[in-house]
């Protein structure tokens, strides 16, 4: 493999078809050479299975760090034996922010038992729209000093627990009345109304060092009036680099949800989003589609579209991510303390809006 096609696959999070690696999927995955692996139910059967995987995919040789998507609520990538959580609405009407931080530990702790490193939670968008599809009540609430202060505990929990937490979806998903799973939403809000609503959460996580931020593919026309935050250098060098001073890695949201695909094949999307600054491209569905990606990254490197310095330093931001030494999995699922709390959190919600 030559050099620009190993750092291609150096800035490349990349989706499995299915729970085991079998020979094809071992082989592309070592023809790809990904930084990252992201699980979804496919690839779960059972704790041990999952266990076995995650560790088969630690001994790939370009070492991928293995992350989910499993924030709680309709957001839950693992069932039972893992506890099932409550989506973040319900821990935040509790009112109680040492609550989010056990939740985040409690999860923390079960992904890490089973070799994940990486939970792209929590959500830091605000509840702001009621007419919003997609983020409603995986948001912790409609005020966005309570979702910073929620968001950050949880974050912090998981942290505790042995996983990296992930932001998301920067610059702020929660004003828009389209889902960029089907379509490419506008968030037509004021850069005042940024700041003081959208900003504020992303502002708190990145003063705790929150390690990861996730894109939103959403144009916001007071930030770059052309392209999605996703492909828009004005939003990640400009405002999250330079201005908000974010040095941890930028991964972009899924490039197969229509919001992108529909205006840009994957590979194109994955070389304008590494030139507006994201670190690490996210193709979830489609681990062939992730080799073409890389590929065309690789071609991009070589005929100047796209500098390298940039992309060395992003493989490097994605390498410190890593964990310096192995987890030891010693818990047994389910855990019943798990389900005390979520027990206390329904009760704790019900109270604080006069429920029950």
């Amino acid at each position: 493999m030559n050099r620009l096609r190993r750092l291609a696959g150096q800035v490349i999070m990349t989706g499995i078809p299915g729970p085991v690696l079998d020979g094809d999927t071992t082989a592309a995955l070592r023809a790809l050479g990904p930084s990252g692996v992201i699980l979804f139910r496919r690839n779960v059967e059972s704790v041990e299975q999952l266990r076995g995987l995650t560790a088969a995919l630690h001994e790939i040789p370009s070492r991928p760090l293995v992350s989910i998507d499993h924030e709680g609520g309709r957001v839950t990538r693992l069932g039972a034996p893992f506890t099932q959580f409550p989506p973040a609405r319900e821990i935040g009407r509790t009112g109680d922010p040492d609550l989010a931080y056990a939740v985040g530990l409690a999860m923390g702790t079960e992904l890490a038992s089973v070799g994940i490193d990486i939970n792209f939670a929590p959500v830091l968008d605000v509840d702001s729209n009621p007419d919003n599809p997609i983020i409603g009540d995986r948001a912790f609430s409609n005020r966005p000093e309570e979702v910073a202060t929620f968001a950050i505990a949880f974050l912090r929990g998981l942290q505790a627990g042995g996983v990296l937490p992930c932001g998301k979806h920067f610059p702020g998903h929660g004003d828009t009345d389209r889902d960029s799973h089907t379509e490419l939403p506008v968030a037509m809000r004021s850069r005042a109304a940024l700041d003081s609503t959208e900003l504020l959460p992303f502002r708190a996580a990145i003063a705790v060092g929150v390690p990861l931020l996730m894109t939103a593919h959403v144009v916001y026309p007071a930030l770059d009036p052309h392209q999605p935050a996703t492909l828009s250098r004005r939003t990640l060098q400009n405002l999250l680099r330079q201005e908000m001073g974010f040095a941890g890695v930028v991964v972009s949201d899924d490039l197969g949800m229509r919001a992108i695909s529909a205006h840009w094949s994957i590979p194109e999307g994955a070389v304008a989003a590494l030139q507006s600054g994201v670190d690490w491209v996210l193709i979830c569905n489609d681990l062939a589609e992730s080799r073409r990606t890389a590929e065309r990254i690789a071609t991009a490197l070589a005929h100047g579209e796209l500098s390298e310095a940039p992309l060395v330093a992003a493989a490097e931001r994605i390498q410190r991510l890593r964990a310096p030494a192995p987890r030891v999995s010693s818990i047994t699922l389910p855990v019943p303390e798990h389900e005390a709390l979520n027990a206390r959190i329904r009760t704790a919600a019900a109270h604080a809006t006069g429920v029950g």
